[in-house]
């Protein structure tokens, strides 16, 4: 019996700033079959409120505290494990800014922090890698990525590079690899997905385009899994990889035929 379903986002509901085709319907779906919703974001450029906005913006039916993202993930570990340290962000002034309002301190001198956190950022280039060796010059620097995503949909639908490629390239200046990596399908980001939907894991659908990412983490959980379509994944890769969803869908607009 499906209680909850945990939903992603770019590629599954939207691309860029426009919905999908048929997302609408698919959430009005799940809610009609009763189910807790939890839409769930690998992009850390936002947290939880600011994707519920972001939503409803769109004319979604999505409400307060029922969206949650890598952002929350990496500041909800940062607090807990790295209270006391000073920390270098290569990624976005959106990401810093929302991890120094939740007390993180962080360091324009590379040389004095304890963790380099690596994310996303348009702005990426040769000057981060120098910052990251200058970091790793520390002893028992600590190395952490957001989110594992090498590409995420862009706004036509068209792949462009993600948080993941920044990680691997700081990772390989480094030649080594990081830490943890925080959003799915992490440990961290599915402890934050079931608390906050208070459910059992073996009660929750799972959808989303990526394999390696949504798929997998509802994998490992046992959850029920449905890769969409509308993303990154296409079927000749879903024959091709290890992960193996319970559902292929076209679209999010098909995700009613699994709870009715």
């Amino acid at each position: 019996m499906v209680e909850a379903a945990i939903v992603d986002l770019d590629g599954t509901v939207y691309h860029g700033d426009e919905p999908l085709s048929g997302a609408s319907e698919g959430i009005d779906a799940l809610r009609a079959a009763g189910a807790s919703l939890l839409f769930f974001s690998n992009n850390p450029i936002y947290d939880g409120e600011d994707y519920v906005e972001r939503l409803r913006g769109m004319g979604l039916d999505v409400r307060h505290g029922e969206a949650v993202s890598s952002a929350d993930v990496t500041r909800e570990y940062l607090v807990e494990r790295h209270a006391d340290d000073e920390l270098f962000l290569v990624g976005t002034d959106a990401l810093g800014d929302m991890l120094r309002t939740a007390g993180v301190a962080l360091t324009d001198e590379p040389e004095s922090a304890d963790v380099l956190l690596a994310s996303w950022t348009p702005e990426f280039g040769y000057d981060d890698l120098v910052d990251a060796l200058r970091v790793a010059d520390g002893h028992g620097t600590v190395l952490l990525g957001t989110d594992p995503d090498r590409t995420f949909p862009g706004s036509e639908g068209k792949p462009i590079p993600g948080s993941g490629a920044v990680i691997n390239a700081v990772a390989g200046v480094l030649e080594r690899e990081p830490d943890r990596v925080l959003g799915k399908p992490s440990e961290e980001a599915l402890a934050a997905a079931l608390e906050r939907l208070d459910v059992p894991a073996e009660d929750v659908l799972v959808v989303g385009d990526r394999l390696d990412t949504d798929i997998a983490m509802g994998e490992r959980a046992g959850m029920e899994t449905a890769v969409v379509l509308t993303g990154v994944t296409n079927r000749a890769d879903v024959e091709a990889s290890d992960v193996s969803p319970d559902h292929v869908l076209d679209s999010l607009a098909d995700v009613g035929r699994l709870i009715n």
